[in-house]
């Protein structure tokens, strides 16, 4: 393995603990900026959300839902099991598990497959799917996945 190999992994599990930091505390202009301008997130389930300003405007919202509905409107996402495959020196396809904490316990989890590409000395998503696999009967996602027309 060469030098920038080894750089660009440690840059890229920089961006995925970044994701996770940010969602947990609402800094979602920050977050979306780890997205390509036209980058993609997908939510199994739902209609992707493409550009930075879609997938914040969800987050807020995703937000709003959760205020709404716990005492203790926190959430934490662990990630785990991160493999990154190097394309090339700009381009890199990553996979990992994940499992997002309530003030109720374990909430949901599931997997993140994500494609990244270099810009300047960070990597951004260019298009993250996020596949859930299973979540608490009392969750927060189950109240949110009862919502009408799959709001937030």
């Amino acid at each position: 393995m060469e030098i920038w190999e080894v750089v660009a992994r440690e840059d890229i599990r920089d961006t995925l603990a970044r994701y996770a930091s940010y969602a947990d505390s609402g800094r979602f202009a920050e977050l979306a900026g780890l997205f390509t301008e036209d980058g993609v997130l997908e939510i199994d389930g739902r209609e992707p959300l493409q550009g930075r300003a879609a997938i914040e405007r969800f987050l807020g919202a995703t937000r709003s839902n959760l205020s709404a509905n716990l005492a203790q409107p926190y959430i934490r996402h662990h990630v785990s099991s991160v493999r990154i495959e190097m394309h090339g020196p700009g381009e890199a396809s990553a996979w990992s598990y994940f499992l997002a904490v309530t003030e109720r316990g374990p909430d949901h989890w599931g997997r993140y497959r994500d494609r990244l590409v270099r810009a300047g000395d960070t990597w951004l998503f260019s298009q993250r799917r996020v596949r859930p696999d299973g979540h608490s009967p009392t969750s927060w996602v189950a109240t949110r996945s009862q919502a009408p027309n799959g709001e937030a």
